[in-house]
């Protein structure tokens, strides 16, 4: 495919200004909705092939982020799109200032892996509300999502609005050569490194959501089963092959034990083991291979359990880690969860601050100042007090990172405006005005211009 030139037939069909009008946008969400629910099904069978994620999970954990996504936009778009009054300062009066939120043009929407759904169907939906004309360029690890992907959307969309191109580094290195009004990738901090050059060159925009290494804090003060119960929930969904996951533990040393026990008891409650309907696969033998590396066999508390035929490393549980550890050494993206005492949270902190900012950070805790330090010190993308992940399903925060672990942010109103150029026009009236900034200039215009300004 020239993809040159759809990029070009998208940028003349965007320059019609039909994606502009709300109903327009609303009819193409409404559009896509209806399309997911009608291949449910096929979305279903595709995620199994590919990752064994059953289709409880693959609702809770992206599909239905998808329609959360679509229905608050079909809700609140007439409102997000109305021009924004400002007030307008003395020396523009009498006037009026508005501020007008405009579709950027055409985006390239560069998809993850680990939720191929979810990561690549929340962006596009808040660039159509936006106004905009989409390339899509899924992960093509999974192969089987991306194909279902490439199916319903190129079926049911004109590839002047909506296209999805399959393919692997090289169709990617092709688009990125090409001059978008925005590049939202999904993905690793080493490739958003590659995209974020490509982009200078173009002096294209980039929204980067990356990851690094999350931190989860559980102080004397915690609740220590509610602490367990939810990290091990939370780090071993989709077999830690989330980059919002606990990335490792630090506990404070005289609950240490306690808490290694009551996560073991969590994991075993949970039935985590190969071939269960609720623990998906390692995505393919590369990652597989890259995980069972980071097990040092003296350092394994609980788990090691590995199937190389599926795929398959059981949760595991990593102490004593230290910082030099292999698994400590980069963000693990997988069932291995390092736990890292500490007795002093200040130092810690201070630790956590001279290494790169993280995706996301959290802390279990009922001792307020503990909040406090934790909310007014540390610097993440997003995170939670006492509980992991969760604040991602609230599509009233940005979700996003900072640093290393990216740039931007979207989820509800702030995907709108990621997608958007909030343009500013001045409405003056053509009545009433003083001559005090038209020359010639005096020492008495002088002085009232400084007064006024």
């Amino acid at each position: 495919m020239n993809y040159s030139r759809l990029l070009q037939v998208q940028r003349e069909f965007f320059l019609t200004q039909q994606t502009k009008t709300v109903e327009y946008r609303k009819e193409k969400l409404l559009k896509l909705k209806t399309i997911i629910q009608q291949n449910e099904k096929l979305l279903y069978e595709a995620i199994y092939k590919d990752f064994g994620k059953s289709e409880t999970e693959t609702y809770l954990t992206e599909i239905a982020f998808v329609y959360n996504e679509i229905d608050y936009f079909l809700k609140n778009l007439h409102r997000l799109s109305r021009p924004e009054k400002v007030s307008t300062n003395l020396p523009n009066l009498p006037g009026k200032s508005r501020i007008i939120y405009e579709p950027l043009g055409c985006i390239l929407i560069i998809g993850a892996w680990n939720y191929p759904y979810q990561l690549t169907l929340s962006p596009l939906v808040a660039a159509m509300a936006s106004g905009n004309c989409c390339i899509v360029k899924p992960s093509e690890i999974p192969q089987h999502t991306m194909l279902a992907l490439e199916k319903i959307i190129n079926e049911n969309f004109a590839d002047r609005y909506v296209h999805v191109i399959r393919g692997g580094v090289e169709e990617t290195t092709e688009l990125l050569k090409l001059r978008f009004d925005k590049i939202f990738f999904t993905g690793s901090t080493r490739v958003g490194k590659i995209v974020y050059e490509a982009a200078a060159r173009n002096l294209v925009p980039v929204t980067l959501e990356l990851g690094g290494k999350s931190p989860v804090f559980v102080t004397q003060h915690a609740d220590i089963d509610v602490a367990a119960r939810r990290i091990v929930w939370g780090k071993f969904l989709n077999a830690g092959q989330t980059c919002i996951a606990p990335d490792y533990i630090y506990v404070h040393e005289s609950i240490r034990s306690r808490l290694l026990e009551k996560l073991k008891l969590y994991i075993e409650k949970f039935c985590y083991t190969a071939g269960s309907s609720h623990y998906v696969r390692i995505i393919n033998a590369k990652n597989f291979e890259r995980l069972t590396r980071l097990l040092q066999p003296e350092k394994i508390y609980y788990g090691g359990t590995v199937a190389a035929e599926k795929n398959y490393i059981a949760p595991t549980l990593i102490y004593p880690a230290e910082w030099s550890d292999p698994v400590m050494q980069e963000e693990i993206f997988g069932p291995l969860l390092p736990v890292l005492t500490y007795t002093d949270l200040y130092e810690t902190f201070d630790e956590i601050l001279e290494r790169e900012k993280p995706l996301s950070a959290y802390i279990f805790t009922g001792n307020k100042s503990e909040k406090e330090l934790f909310r007014n010190t540390l610097s993440f993308g997003g995170g939670c007090i006492n509980d992991v992940l969760m604040h991602i399903s609230n599509g009233n925060l940005p979700f996003g990172g900072v640093g290393f672990s990216g740039t931007g942010n979207y989820h509800g109103k702030f995907g709108f405006e990621c997608f958007s150029h909030p343009k500013a026009v001045l409405e003056r009236a053509t009545w009433g005005e003083p001559m005090l900034k038209y020359p010639p200039y005096t020492e008495n215009k002088f002085r009232w211009l400084k007064k006024l300004l």
